[in-house]
Formats: C-alpha cells, sequence, structure tokens
C-alpha cells in the first residue's frame, strides 16, 4: 500500500505544472506576437518609404521636364546648351538647384548665386530623379555637416587647397575670363561640402581620396569658425586681403594728408 501510494504522489508530481511554467509562457507568446508585429511594421515601413520614394523620383521627373529638360536634355544627355546630368548625383542637383544658381536666367560664363526658385520638397525631389538614372554622389550625411570638427586641421587644408581661390579668408578672388570664385561666408555647411565633391563651374572635385569625409567637416569647421569670429584688428574690408588694403591706405591715407596740405597751404594764402 504504502509502494503503492508513493508511486501515485510521484506520478501526481510529475503531471503538476512548475509556479513559473503560465509567466514563461505568456513571455515566449509576447516575445512571439512583439517579433511577428516588428517584422509586419518593418516590412510595411520599407513598402511605405518605396511609395513615397517612387513617387518623390515622378514628382522630380515632372519637374525637369518642365523646368530644366530644355537645355539638359529629356533624358539628362545634355546639349550645346548646357551638359549632361548623368552621374552628377543628388548632391550637385541639391547645391545648383539650393543655391538657385539652376536654372540660370541667362547664358553667362558663371552661374551666379541668386534667389532659390524651389521648395525644399521639389529640390529633393529633383535631386532624387537625377540620382536614379545614374548613380553619383550622394548628399551628405548630417554627421559631417555639424561643424564641431578640428579647426586647426581645416584651416590648415583650407589654405593648401582653397585658399589660392577663395581668399584665405573665404572672402572670395577674381579668376580668369570673368570668372570668379564666390565668397564663402554664409554658405551653408551641407552647399560647401557637395561643393568639394561635385566641383561646380570652376571648381575640382575633392572626392574622398583626396580629402576624406572628415578632412572636409574639418575645413567646415574652420569656415563657420572665421565667419562667426569677431575681428580684433578692427574693420577688415571684406577680408581683401594685404595687398588691397595697402592700397586702400595709399590711397584714401596720403589722399588724405595731401588735401589737407592743399588746404592749410589755400588757407594762408
Amino acid at each position: 500500500m504504502f509502494t503503492k501510494k508513493k508511486r501515485q504522489d510521484s506520478a501526481a508530481k510529475r503531471g503538476r505544472r512548475h509556479p513559473l511554467a503560465n509567466v514563461a509562457l505568456i513571455a515566449i507568446g509576447l516575445i512571439a506576437t512583439g517579433g511577428a508585429y516588428a517584422g509586419i511594421s518593418s516590412a510595411t515601413a520599407q513598402t511605405e518609404s518605396t511609395v513615397v520614394s517612387q513617387a518623390s523620383v515622378e514628382d522630380g521627373e515632372k519637374l525637369f521636364q518642365a523646368n530644366c529638360a530644355t537645355c539638359h536634355g529629356f533624358n539628362l544627355e545634355g546639349s550645346d546648351e548646357a551638359p549632361s546630368l548623368i552621374g552628377v548625383g543628388a548632391a550637385a542637383v541639391d547645391f545648383q538647384v539650393g543655391t538657385g544658381r539652376m536654372p540660370m536666367q541667362a547664358h553667362n560664363v558663371q552661374a551666379p548665386e541668386k534667389p532659390v526658385q524651389f521648395t525644399d520638397d521639389q529640390i529633393s525631389s529633383l535631386a532624387e530623379y537625377v540620382a536614379s538614372v545614374a548613380p553619383g554622389p550622394a548628399i551628405p550625411e548630417e554627421q559631417y555637416l555639424d561643424a564641431d570638427g578640428d579647426a586647426a586641421n581645416g584651416a590648415e587644408l583650407f589654405r593648401i587647397n582653397c585658399a589660392m581661390c577663395h581668399n584665405v579668408a573665404g572672402a572670395g578672388g577674381a579668376l580668369t575670363e570673368g570668372k570668379y570664385a564666390p565668397s564663402l561666408m554664409g554658405v551653408s555647411e551641407a552647399h560647401i561640402y557637395e561643393a568639394m565633391i561635385t566641383g561646380p563651374q570652376n571648381m575640382p572635385v575633392f572626392n574622398d581620396m583626396n580629402l576624406s569625409p572628415e578632412d572636409k567637416r574639418d575645413i567646415i569647421t574652420a569656415l563657420k569658425f572665421m565667419e562667426n569670429e569677431v575681428s580684433v584688428g578692427g574693420h577688415p574690408l571684406s577680408s581683401l586681403g594685404p595687398v588691397a588694403e595697402g592700397l586702400f591706405i595709399w590711397i584714401f591715407g596720403l589722399g588724405s594728408i595731401i588735401a589737407v596740405t592743399v588746404w592749410i597751404t589755400a588757407k594762408s594764402n
């Protein structure tokens, strides 16, 4: 009898659930449900993103055909009036259209900066459309546009690679045949970066083999430091440089002395 009862008790214990069994089942259920929901949400988000991107590309194509195709061709192949845009990438479009240089008002030796003709969304659609036709430089990532890099290294890189055209203070300067390097003061971080990777007009291209993304970030940091720095030497005279500043002193300084001398002489007579 004792042995039989012991066997029954043992069987009952084996059939009884552990106190944490229900908790474990609930946890497993929640994990499985959460994983399935996350997978479905991710797939839905990717689908929605694809739909939005495709719609943006289509909007960009319509804008391009209405505003750009006359010169650049309906297939971006270019013409006698304008270069091909195949392979220029989203960065070139964002720079040229985002600074108002494109569309051009008149053909000239250089496209000047002017008021922007499109909204940010329209510029983004144009950039996505051009990038969808052929790969090219992309719009830079935000991490390289925070102007929080090494300003000293950026100033050195700027002096070596950029100052001969843009002036050591980034104030711009004259080039040949009526062309010019524009001032970099007040230019957005994204447009400075895009100019370096696309080489607009007379500017050379500085790809990642020439200047790494970190180097470009340092150059932007140096430019923004110069832009916000207070001039400790008085009026900067638009940072024209020592030759122009010296000429200013000779003309106006000595001219003033001569004028005062003539006035004193005339007064004494």
